[in-house]
Parts: C-alpha cells; structure tokens; sequence
C-alpha cells in the first residue's frame, strides 16, 4: 500500500463573527475613538448592554476615586480601563468601590483597551470600557 504524500484538506473554519451585536468601537487614533458612525473626542464609558456616558475628565490627574465608583454602579463583571497614550495604573483608592463589589479591573493603553473591549464584548461578556480621551495639543 502506497501512502500519498499529501496533507489532508481541512474545511476553513471562521474564529470571529462577521459582525458584533453589541455596541462596539470600530476606530481609534491619538485622542479619539469611532462608535456608530461617530467621532468621540471626550473621555467615555462604553457597555456591551449599550450603556454610553460621557466620562468628566481630561486628564488622568483629574481622576478620583468618583470616576471608578460610577464603572462600579453600572454593574459589569469587568472594568477595562484605558489610561491614554501610555499605560497609567489608577491609584489603589479609586478602585475601592470596584474591589468591594468583586468587579475585575484591567489597565492597558487606550488602544488595547479597545481592542480588548471588543473582544470580550462580542463574546457575550458584561464587560465595560471606561476610556481617557485626552486632548491632542497643537505643536
């Protein structure tokens, strides 16, 4: 019996779904995000169950511990928040509210955090984005 030399074909097998049902972000750059079709250029918070709130703050020196206690009412299994340009840790106290109601909590870059968000979004997840949109200044 001859063995033929060449591999078995596999059926190609689709790992993503042609399109998220649940709110997602399909741009971003220094400064701001895309979500349907709009522009954001504010620091926001973004749900997979459709929750959208203008996030008051410009500046990661402006957060407080207010800021991780409204991500905290909202009720997700898990926060991802997006410091910006750069990963930045939110100081241990702001997260207090988060930490007593068992809420997981990620840091990464602004970018990853959409990236993650979407992912987890779309698997189905109660998961929440809270992103600082820093102002871009002029050179």
């Amino acid at each position: 019996m001859r063995r033929s030399n060449t591999s078995p074909v596999f059926p190609s097998m689709k790992i993503q779904p042609d399109f998220i049902s649940v709110q997602s972000i399909s741009a971003y750059g220094p400064g701001w995000i895309g979500v349907a079709g709009e522009k954001i250029v504010r620091s926001v918070v973004l749900g997979s169950r459709g929750e959208r709130l203008d996030w008051n703050c410009h500046h990661f020196d402006d957060l407080g511990v207010t800021h991780f206690a409204q991500l905290a009412d909202l009720g997700p299994e898990l926060v991802i928040f997006g410091g910006g340009q750069r990963i930045r840790f939110p100081q241990v106290p702001w997260l207090r509210p988060l930490i007593e109601q068992g809420i997981g909590v990620e840091t990464m870059d602004t970018q990853a955090a959409c990236r993650t968000y979407n992912i987890l979004a779309g698997e189905g997840r109660h998961v929440i984005v809270a992103l600082l949109l820093e102002p871009i200044s002029s050179p």
